[in-house]
């Protein structure tokens, strides 16, 4: 165990890193062909990007379909599928441009047809966050094979949907989907695509591998001939792989805390949260309103309350990662509000709280039972989940943590609504817009991940949400978004309570790595492996 000045030096270390310039940026001569093996410490029940928001999916999916935008090395917007886009003065119409030239890996033409399908089909309707996103998109013409209009009946401010759609614009084939069960289409698990790399073979529990696309858009790439995916959920099998040369990388904060601090130290390694700037992480404490206790907001309050994150954070996550002060993090400059944590360690007031609404301690000192779900992410993940169970215990409430599986723990949580708390991950993915207001706007379908499935609804936030979604004045979109934070503090239906960013592993055998804010989820086309 690591003592607290080792485990400060640790993080000031890795902040260090991040800092640095871009290595990797001027390299010899790539070398062509290769085999890349990366970690993946959790199994996805779907791989197509057009459907499922995560970058779980993003890690394998991006490498073989693709975007109409993503960032460049500067986090701003670039094209990868379309080529240019321009907005009407209302921000009611967008229009894009694609790209030419593209073909689907079964040799199809890639056209505005397959735009159209997607975004209507799957964007608007079934793609977790893209849902709320999208609610007013109303048409999307096609005036010719390479040109798509989004039309809107409120504004769309075009910063806002080219930062989404990096994340929530991912094309699929129509000539695939069509007239099918969307949901159940084989290409959801052996995804047709666009990209870098063809599919090949997914075996469950083991590994997906995806091959060289030769017929692929960007001449002369990409230079790998092969990835393979390693399932490994073990984080000390996959830490051993990673020193034995069988893995080359392990990215988002896959590994444990002890290993990832060891590894820095060791020269064939680079530990470093670059590459993930775009992706900033929360821990969350995930509310079932509809539970008979925690539909009342008084509850949900002692429950933060009693909660002391700067211990967890300092004696639990080696001092990476801060209290944060709601939904919006402080590495957002162009939304963040300012402002402290909004609820300190306090048990007494915890304590003070439960009584008023009518939960007293019993007879054997107890107040109430409650099931907690962790997802399967990082070690962080499970030490929330029991950092949690011993604080409530203090309260006097009961907690039983239920570990799922990921699929398990998706059809648990926001399908079957069958859980009182759960705890994981929120990414920030740089809009409040993109993918955060989605936790706490009400109408999402039943069953969407990573949105408000917990039983409760404002209509005070439902509205802030669309009217700052809809809002082209940057500066009214701030100070919507800062009254947003400050109706979902009060309320708490999700409690984002500890902010950081992703550590990746990577050997160094690897060349043209994290060169971009969100790497871990792009197409990987110029990444060589040192021979």
């Amino acid at each position: 165990m690591l003592t607290r000045r080792q485990a400060l030096l640790s993080t000031s270390a890795l902040g260090l890193v991040a800092c640095l310039p871009r290595l990797g940026l001027a390299q010899a001569e790539p070398v062509r062909g290769g085999v890349v093996t990366v970690h993946v410490n959790a199994e996805q029940r779907i791989l197509n990007p057009s459907l499922r928001a995560s970058t779980g999916v993003y890690l394998m999916t991006s490498k073989m379909l693709e975007s109409l935008v993503d960032l460049d090395a500067e986090g701003k917007p670039t094209g990868v599928l379309a080529t240019g886009w321009e907005s009407s003065e209302d921000g009611r119409t967008i229009t894009f441009t694609l790209r030419q030239g593209v073909t689907w890996h079964d040799g199809t033409p890639f056209t505005a047809a397959d735009v159209q399908y997607t975004a209507l089909e799957m964007w608007k309707t079934q793609l977790n966050y893209s849902t709320q996103l999208q609610q007013y998109l109303d048409a999307v013409d096609t005036p010719d094979d390479h040109t798509v209009v989004f039309r809107y009946s409120r504004p769309m401010p075009l910063q806002l949907l080219l930062r989404a759609l990096c994340d929530l614009g991912y094309v699929a084939p129509r000539h695939v989907f069509e007239g099918t069960n969307i949901l159940e289409n084989p290409a959801n698990t052996a995804p047709i695509g666009t990209g870098p790399f063809r599919f090949v073979e997914y075996q469950r529990g083991q590994y997906i591998i995806a091959e060289r696309n030769p017929d692929y858009w960007r001449e002369d790439f990409p230079y790998l001939d092969r990835i393979v995916w390693r399932i490994i959920n073990d984080r000390a099998a996959a830490a051993a792989a990673l020193e034995a040369g069988q893995v080359q990388l392990s990215p988002y904060s896959s590994l444990s805390l002890a290993d990832m601090d060891r590894l820095r130290t060791d020269e064939r390694f680079e530990v470093s949260t670059r590459g993930n700037e775009a992706n900033a992480v929360f821990n969350t404490i995930e509310f079932n309103c509809r539970h008979e206790a925690l539909k009342d907001v008084r509850v949900r309050q002692a429950i933060a309350h009693a909660v002391d994150v700067d211990f967890f954070c300092e004696n639990f996550l080696y001092g990476f990662g801060k209290p944060a002060t709601g939904p919006i993090p402080s590495s957002s400059p162009a939304f963040y509000p300012e402002g402290e944590p909004p609820y300190a360690f306090d048990l007494d007031r915890a304590e003070e709280l439960l009584d008023e609404a009518g939960f007293p301690r019993d007879d054997d000192d107890q107040r109430f039972s409650l099931r907690l779900l962790p997802t399967v992410a990082g070690e962080d993940v499970p030490l929330f989940a029991t950092f949690i169970q011993q604080s409530l215990a203090e309260l006097g409430i009961t907690v039983e943590i239920i570990q799922y599986d990921a699929a398990g723990f998706l059809s648990k949580t926001y399908r079957d609504w069958d859980f009182d708390l759960a705890t994981g991950w929120h990414q920030y993915r740089g809009d409040p817009a993109v993918s955060t207001t989605v936790w706490y706007r009400s109408g999402s379908p039943r069953g969407a991940p990573w949105t408000n499935q917990f039983g409760w609804q404002s209509d005070e936030v439902d509205e802030l949400i669309d009217q700052a979604a809809s809002e082209l004045d940057p500066a009214k979109r701030k100070e919507l978004y800062a009254r947003f934070v400050e109706a979902v503090n009060a309320e708490i239906p999700v409690w984002m309570a500890i902010e950081r960013q992703f550590i990746s592993v990577t050997s160094t055998q690897l060349m043209n790595h994290h060169t971009t804010p969100r790497w871990g989820s792009s197409d990987w086309h110029d990444l060589w492996i040192r021979g």
